[in-house]
């Protein structure tokens, strides 16, 4: 196999990972400690490869996520858009924060996306959230590191670099 097609397989296959692991259900007092995976397979695609992710993509991953997840169709679709959109736009500087800053970044944009996901809930008209809600984004900031590493470390065993 040539390498432009192990770096799209490579891409695809953790973006089509992180609707997955969206998708392990945790038992009920766990649940506010799931992280939002595609937000942080995407925010480190941004980051290391800021050419392949777009707002078409995010949008497209997050109309599939709508549809794994079973919620309001567009929901997560206009999360993940306005997220990249985010990362996307100061991508040159989170690139070469060290990386507590970087987990710090991503904590910023996770309380972004709850917001954002605030805002939609409650004017589909919920109720406000218990306090639990918030712990989702300062779970994913401390999982960045590893998600990162992680990540970074199979690109390198499989010798997959951008050019």
């Amino acid at each position: 196999m040539n390498k432009v097609r192990v770096r799209q397989l490579w891409f695809a296959a953790t973006l089509l990972l992180s609707l997955f692991l969206m998708l392990i259900p945790l038992p009920g007092p766990l649940t506010p400690f799931k992280p939002y995976w595609p937000a942080l397979i995407l925010l480190y695609w941004c980051l290391q490869s800021g050419d392949r992710v777009t707002l078409g993509l995010a949008f497209c991953l997050g109309v599939g996520a709508d549809l794994f997840d079973g919620v309001l169709l567009g929901e997560q679709a206009l999360r993940l858009t306005a997220m990249v959109f985010i990362a996307l736009r100061f991508r040159s500087r989170l690139r070469f924060f060290p990386m507590w800053q970087q987990s710090l970044a991503v904590l910023g944009l996770l309380l972004n996306d709850r917001v954002l996901l605030l805002l939609i809930r409650v004017f589909a008209g919920d109720p406000l959230p218990p306090p639990e809600y918030w712990i989702s984004p300062l779970v994913g900031a401390a999982l960045w590191p590893f998600v990162f590493l992680i990540l970074d470390d199979l690109r390198a065993r499989l010798r997959i670099h951008d050019t």
